[in-house]
């Protein structure tokens, strides 16, 4: 087929013709390129327009900014000289030469004080110099100054902290007629909705970044109630404690956490976390939480298919407590946690945010699933207690997959090494190499207790649950590793 060439020239009249009659039509429609993109960022309030991006966000500055303080602490050690060194050698147990060298030529020193400075953010909640802070900013300081975006410098005092949230209330004295944040509803965020962090990072002064919420409900291993906001606008070293704004200049969030390896990515606690938490710091300078006594995982494909299950939902239960709440209650190993006080357990995650935010005495209603019927308890939620909170953080197991076990019976002197009540079951003496219990996780020292829900108490049990097992089909196994029980589901090939 032969193809005409048609002149530049006439090209370019043709051009310029239609695109002068695109724009008469567009100028008789009301329609313009520029007037279009500048829509993107303004609205009209009563005929005048009013921008919507970086208008708002210079408004919202000026409104919050105020509420937003500066923290830098001074914490005070002691120790000899020749701590300030840190020496290559003596780290497994052999002489120091650097302390033989002081010891030598300067004897026993006393002890000297040693101070070191840190830098964060606050954000003032009530007229009395409340403030809600991380726990990380002010822990073991010494002494507290917080700067007002006036310079106005104020000591301070802590009235109480919450580890396990990362949440600190201070308080500062004689303060005046100072700005306060109203705190607003996280629960209300939306993936996708503007937030503006405000705080001191590296030390700098009252910072205003602006970006969107990423995700919602993050667990980055933080603590055992993680549900982390997720932002882009920008945090560093010294937000830490500063608030996260919505447009409407509510607090949403406690900036608290970053990725060291990454750009834009940074964390803050829900403000609905701190407004449980901070009266009762005001009250007793500590959070008292609930108990249920049980250790839970996550209910994986696998775990689903071999309970019988329709949902990857849940929380599945992995042990518990004798004596425990749980316990009274009737709740097993091997029960999958629903609903708890009305609310329905999605992720395993949010049972030990909702039991621990459960006032202790309060009776509730545990809804399960047990061997595909759905039942209904009622128990009386006990207090968690330091000891129960250790345990409570060593709860969250992976999940390990796999065969290719040589295991053994239990002897009352690997009962007595390993801590156990009684010498009952069988323990994993070697993973072969290769093999699907390697590659699925299961590790030297795990302790059977279970398979396929048939009780092991001896070798013979053992070798009786796994005789019937066909290649390609799945075992059901709970282990014992350490203090914690762990369901595994294990594949053989």
């Amino acid at each position: 087929m032969l193809t005409r060439k048609v002149p530049l020239a006439t090209v370019i009249v043709i051009a310029t013709f239609a695109l002068i009659i695109g724009l008469v039509t567009a100028a008789n429609l009301g329609w313009s390129p520029v007037t279009t993109a500048q829509s993107l960022f303004t609205e009209k309030k009563g005929g005048e327009e009013v921008g919507t991006a970086s208008a708002n966000f210079v408004r919202l500055a000026k409104e919050v900014n105020p509420s937003v303080v500066n923290i830098s602490t001074t914490t005070v050690t002691r120790g000899r000289p020749e701590q300030m060194f840190r020496s290559p050698f003596g780290e497994r147990g052999e002489r120091d030469p650097f302390r033989e060298f002081f010891e030598r030529f300067f004897g026993d020193q006393p002890r000297r004080e040693f101070r070191s400075r840190s830098l964060g953010s606050g954000v003032i909640i009530s007229k009395d110099g409340y403030i809600i802070t991380n726990n990380h900013v002010i822990e073991n300081a010494t002494e507290i100054t917080v700067r007002l975006s006036t310079e106005k410098e104020y000591k301070a005092k802590v009235v109480g902290r919450d580890p396990k949230t990362d949440i600190a209330l201070i308080q500062i004295q004689n303060s005046g007629d100072v700005p306060l944040a109203r705190l607003g509803d996280s629960d209300r965020l939306e993936v996708g909705e503007w937030v503006m962090a405000i705080g001191n990072p590296f030390g700098l002064g009252h910072t205003v970044t602006a970006g969107i919420v990423s995700a919602k409900g993050r667990v980055i291993g933080q603590g055992p109630y993680d549900e982390f906001i997720q932002t882009d606008a920008s945090i560093n070293p010294g937000n830490s404690g500063g608030p996260l704004f919505n447009m409407r200049g509510e607090v949403v969030g406690i900036n608290t956490a970053i990725v060291a390896t990454g750009q834009g990515i940074g964390f803050a606690i829900p403000v609905n976390v701190a407004k449980t938490v901070v009266p009762q710091l005001r009250e007793r300078g500590k959070v008292t939480r609930g108990w249920l006594g049980v250790l839970v995982q996550k209910v994986t494909p696998e775990l689903a298919e071999s309970f019988g299950l329709k949902k990857e939902e849940g929380a599945l239960v992995a042990n518990v407590v004798e004596g425990g709440p749980a316990d009274k209650a009737g709740i097993k190993r091997g029960d999958v946690v629903v609903q708890f006080n009305g609310k329905r357990i999605h992720e395993m995650n949010e049972l030990p945010r909702l039991v621990a935010a459960t006032p202790p005495g309060t009776e509730v209603q545990v809804r399960l699933l047990r061997e595909g019927k759905e039942l209904a308890l009622r128990l009386k939620v006990g207090e968690l207690k330091e000891e129960r909170a250790a345990a409570a953080g060593r709860e969250r197991a992976g999940v390990e997959k796999g065969l290719g076990l040589t295991v053994q019976e239990l002897t009352p002197e690997m009962a007595e090494h390993f801590g156990l009540k009684e010498a009952k079951g069988v323990i994993v003496t070697e993973v072969e190499p290769g093999s699907p219990g390697e590659q699925g996780g299961v590790v030297q020292g795990d302790i059977i207790k279970e398979v396929n829900r048939r009780s092991i108490r001896s070798l013979a049990d053992y070798r009786d649950a796994i005789q019937g097992v066909r290649k390609g089909s799945r075992v059901l196994m709970l282990v014992t590793r350490g203090e914690h029980a762990i369901f595994l589901t294990l594949r053989v090939q």
